[in-house]
Protein backbone atom coordinates (compact mmCIF):
# COMPACT_ATOMS: atom_id res chain seq x y z
CA UNK A 1 0.00 0.00 0.00
CA UNK A 2 1.95 3.21 -1.04
CA UNK A 3 2.01 6.20 1.65
CA UNK A 4 3.78 8.73 -0.69
CA UNK A 5 0.17 10.93 -1.87
CA UNK A 6 -0.65 10.64 1.97
CA UNK A 7 -0.99 13.86 3.88
CA UNK A 8 -1.61 14.08 7.63
CA UNK A 9 -4.60 16.27 8.70
CA UNK A 10 -3.65 19.77 10.31
CA UNK A 11 -4.46 19.14 14.02
CA UNK A 12 -6.43 21.23 15.74
CA UNK A 13 -6.63 21.24 19.78
CA UNK A 14 -7.44 25.01 21.32
CA UNK A 15 -8.81 23.30 24.63
CA UNK A 16 -8.00 25.22 27.93
CA UNK A 17 -5.46 22.35 29.05
CA UNK A 18 -4.19 22.26 25.72
CA UNK A 19 -0.84 24.28 26.81
CA UNK A 20 0.00 22.84 29.79
CA UNK A 21 -0.96 19.37 28.98
CA UNK A 22 1.65 19.44 25.83
CA UNK A 23 4.25 20.63 27.81
CA UNK A 24 3.60 17.47 30.20
CA UNK A 25 3.18 14.90 27.80
CA UNK A 26 6.47 16.07 26.00
CA UNK A 27 8.12 15.52 29.31
CA UNK A 28 7.10 12.35 29.72
CA UNK A 29 7.70 11.17 26.40
CA UNK A 30 11.37 12.24 27.06
CA UNK A 31 11.33 10.05 29.56
CA UNK A 32 9.89 6.95 29.02
CA UNK A 33 11.92 3.94 28.78
CA UNK A 34 12.25 2.51 25.22
CA UNK A 35 10.92 -0.50 25.75
CA UNK A 36 7.20 0.92 25.64
CA UNK A 37 6.40 2.13 22.74
CA UNK A 38 3.22 3.83 21.19
CA UNK A 39 0.67 0.97 20.76
CA UNK A 40 1.78 -0.27 24.36
CA UNK A 41 0.56 3.07 25.41
CA UNK A 42 -2.54 3.10 23.29
CA UNK A 43 -3.40 -0.63 24.35
CA UNK A 44 -3.07 0.82 28.17
CA UNK A 45 -5.80 3.41 27.40
CA UNK A 46 -7.73 1.09 25.61
CA UNK A 47 -7.89 -1.55 29.25
CA UNK A 48 -8.25 1.85 31.17
CA UNK A 49 -11.68 2.99 29.44
CA UNK A 50 -13.00 -0.77 29.67
CA UNK A 51 -11.93 -1.09 33.17
CA UNK A 52 -13.95 2.45 34.15
CA UNK A 53 -17.17 1.11 32.20
CA UNK A 54 -16.97 -2.12 35.19
CA UNK A 55 -16.12 0.17 37.71
CA UNK A 56 -19.04 1.98 36.50
CA UNK A 57 -21.23 -1.44 36.49
CA UNK A 58 -19.85 -2.94 40.06
CA UNK A 59 -20.72 0.41 41.65
CA UNK A 60 -24.22 -1.04 41.36
CA UNK A 61 -23.79 -2.55 44.01
CA UNK A 62 -20.42 -0.97 45.73
CA UNK A 63 -20.28 2.73 45.71
CA UNK A 64 -16.34 2.55 46.24
CA UNK A 65 -16.13 1.57 42.85
CA UNK A 66 -16.79 5.29 41.57
CA UNK A 67 -13.01 5.70 42.64
CA UNK A 68 -11.97 2.87 40.91
CA UNK A 69 -13.38 4.95 37.53
CA UNK A 70 -11.25 8.05 38.60
CA UNK A 71 -8.16 6.04 38.49
CA UNK A 72 -8.90 4.43 34.61
CA UNK A 73 -9.72 7.65 34.00
CA UNK A 74 -6.08 9.06 35.07
CA UNK A 75 -4.29 5.89 33.73
CA UNK A 76 -6.66 6.43 30.37
CA UNK A 77 -5.19 9.69 29.67
CA UNK A 78 -1.82 8.42 30.44
CA UNK A 79 -2.17 6.13 27.48
CA UNK A 80 -4.34 7.61 25.27
CA UNK A 81 -2.80 10.92 25.53
CA UNK A 82 0.66 10.54 25.26
CA UNK A 83 0.78 7.27 22.29
CA UNK A 84 0.65 10.24 19.83
CA UNK A 85 3.52 12.63 21.55
CA UNK A 86 5.86 9.97 21.92
CA UNK A 87 5.66 8.76 18.31
CA UNK A 88 6.36 12.37 17.02
CA UNK A 89 9.01 12.33 19.53
CA UNK A 90 10.67 9.71 18.46
CA UNK A 91 9.77 9.85 15.11
CA UNK A 92 7.88 7.37 14.62
CA UNK A 93 5.14 8.31 13.19
CA UNK A 94 2.57 5.75 11.19
CA UNK A 95 -0.20 8.68 10.35
CA UNK A 96 -2.80 6.84 8.98
CA UNK A 97 -2.18 3.52 11.46
CA UNK A 98 -2.17 5.65 14.50
CA UNK A 99 -5.06 8.16 13.41
CA UNK A 100 -7.46 4.38 12.82
CA UNK A 101 -6.04 2.53 15.67
CA UNK A 102 -6.73 5.75 18.22
CA UNK A 103 -10.08 6.59 16.86
CA UNK A 104 -11.25 2.62 16.83
CA UNK A 105 -10.16 2.24 20.43
CA UNK A 106 -11.77 5.32 21.21
CA UNK A 107 -14.76 4.26 19.84
CA UNK A 108 -15.07 1.18 21.41
CA UNK A 109 -14.23 2.18 24.88
CA UNK A 110 -16.62 5.10 25.18
CA UNK A 111 -19.20 2.39 24.08
CA UNK A 112 -18.09 0.27 27.01
CA UNK A 113 -17.53 3.51 29.98
CA UNK A 114 -21.45 4.35 28.73
CA UNK A 115 -22.72 1.00 29.11
CA UNK A 116 -21.10 0.79 32.44
CA UNK A 117 -22.39 4.73 33.31
CA UNK A 118 -26.15 3.21 32.29
CA UNK A 119 -26.05 -0.41 34.03
CA UNK A 120 -24.72 1.12 37.20
CA UNK A 121 -28.29 2.46 37.95
CA UNK A 122 -26.58 6.02 38.64
CA UNK A 123 -27.77 7.16 35.02
CA UNK A 124 -30.98 5.83 32.87
CA UNK A 125 -30.22 3.62 30.21
CA UNK A 126 -32.21 5.52 27.62
CA UNK A 127 -29.86 9.13 28.71
CA UNK A 128 -26.90 6.95 28.87
CA UNK A 129 -27.69 5.97 25.03
CA UNK A 130 -28.73 9.34 24.01
CA UNK A 131 -25.05 10.47 25.40
CA UNK A 132 -23.73 7.75 22.74
CA UNK A 133 -25.57 8.90 20.29
CA UNK A 134 -24.21 12.01 20.64
CA UNK A 135 -20.77 11.22 20.69
CA UNK A 136 -20.81 8.55 18.16
CA UNK A 137 -22.43 11.43 15.25
CA UNK A 138 -19.67 14.28 16.72
CA UNK A 139 -16.85 11.95 15.69
CA UNK A 140 -18.39 11.45 12.60
CA UNK A 141 -18.42 14.61 11.95
CA UNK A 142 -14.72 14.88 13.12
CA UNK A 143 -13.56 12.62 11.17
CA UNK A 144 -15.64 13.29 7.57
CA UNK A 145 -14.51 17.23 8.25
CA UNK A 146 -10.88 15.27 8.63
CA UNK A 147 -11.07 13.96 4.98
CA UNK A 148 -12.77 16.52 3.74
CA UNK A 149 -11.16 19.99 5.00
CA UNK A 150 -7.76 18.09 5.92
CA UNK A 151 -8.40 19.42 9.53
CA UNK A 152 -8.71 17.10 12.58
CA UNK A 153 -10.56 19.15 15.91
CA UNK A 154 -9.66 17.79 18.85
CA UNK A 155 -11.51 19.86 20.83
CA UNK A 156 -14.74 22.31 20.78
CA UNK A 157 -15.39 25.54 22.28
CA UNK A 158 -12.27 25.22 24.52
CA UNK A 159 -13.26 21.89 25.42
CA UNK A 160 -11.25 18.48 24.30
CA UNK A 161 -11.11 15.54 25.50
CA UNK A 162 -8.86 15.88 28.63
CA UNK A 163 -11.33 18.74 29.74
CA UNK A 164 -14.04 15.86 29.67
CA UNK A 165 -12.18 13.41 32.00
CA UNK A 166 -11.45 16.14 34.30
CA UNK A 167 -15.46 17.29 34.48
CA UNK A 168 -16.56 13.54 34.55
CA UNK A 169 -13.98 12.86 37.37
CA UNK A 170 -15.06 15.78 39.39
CA UNK A 171 -19.09 14.57 38.68
CA UNK A 172 -17.63 11.03 40.36
CA UNK A 173 -16.73 12.83 43.52
CA UNK A 174 -19.98 14.62 43.36
CA UNK A 175 -22.01 11.24 42.94
CA UNK A 176 -20.58 9.50 45.84
CA UNK A 177 -21.79 11.93 47.67
CA UNK A 178 -25.31 13.42 45.74
CA UNK A 179 -26.41 10.64 43.58
CA UNK A 180 -29.54 12.24 43.83
CA UNK A 181 -30.70 16.33 43.24
CA UNK A 182 -33.42 18.40 43.12
CA UNK A 183 -34.01 20.44 39.88
CA UNK A 184 -37.76 22.59 39.52
CA UNK A 185 -38.78 20.82 42.51
CA UNK A 186 -38.38 17.34 41.43
CA UNK A 187 -36.01 14.75 42.16
CA UNK A 188 -33.66 13.72 39.78
CA UNK A 189 -30.39 11.25 39.47
CA UNK A 190 -27.09 13.57 39.65
CA UNK A 191 -25.92 11.34 36.05
CA UNK A 192 -29.22 12.16 34.58
CA UNK A 193 -29.00 16.08 34.74
CA UNK A 194 -24.87 15.92 33.88
CA UNK A 195 -25.98 13.03 30.99
CA UNK A 196 -29.10 15.83 29.77
CA UNK A 197 -26.67 18.76 29.75
CA UNK A 198 -24.15 16.90 27.97
CA UNK A 199 -26.46 15.35 24.99
CA UNK A 200 -27.43 18.78 24.81
CA UNK A 201 -24.22 20.28 24.36
CA UNK A 202 -22.69 17.88 21.82
CA UNK A 203 -26.16 18.81 20.25
CA UNK A 204 -25.11 22.42 19.72
CA UNK A 205 -21.47 21.59 18.37
CA UNK A 206 -22.66 19.00 15.88
CA UNK A 207 -25.18 21.93 14.30
CA UNK A 208 -22.51 24.70 14.51
CA UNK A 209 -20.09 22.72 13.19
CA UNK A 210 -22.22 20.83 10.38
CA UNK A 211 -23.39 24.29 9.46
CA UNK A 212 -19.78 25.87 9.14
CA UNK A 213 -18.23 23.32 7.11
CA UNK A 214 -20.97 22.81 4.90
CA UNK A 215 -20.90 26.42 3.63
CA UNK A 216 -16.74 26.11 3.97
CA UNK A 217 -16.89 23.51 1.59
CA UNK A 218 -19.96 24.72 -0.44
CA UNK A 219 -18.00 27.90 -1.14
CA UNK A 220 -14.85 26.14 -2.04
CA UNK A 221 -16.32 24.07 -4.55
CA UNK A 222 -19.05 26.34 -5.39
CA UNK A 223 -20.87 26.08 -9.40
CA UNK A 224 -20.32 28.15 -11.78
Amino acid sequence: MATAAFRDADRQQVSMLAGMEKKSLIWLAQRMPARVNSDHLTMLGFVAMLGAGLCYWAARWERLALLGVIAALVVNWFGDSLDGTLARVRSRLRPRYGFYVDHITDAIGTFFLLGGIGLSGYMSPLIAMGLLVAYFMLSIEVYLTTYTIGTFHLSFWSFGPTELRVLLCIGNVALFWYPVVTVLGRRCLLFDVGGACGIAGMGLMLVWSAVRHTRQLYEAERLP
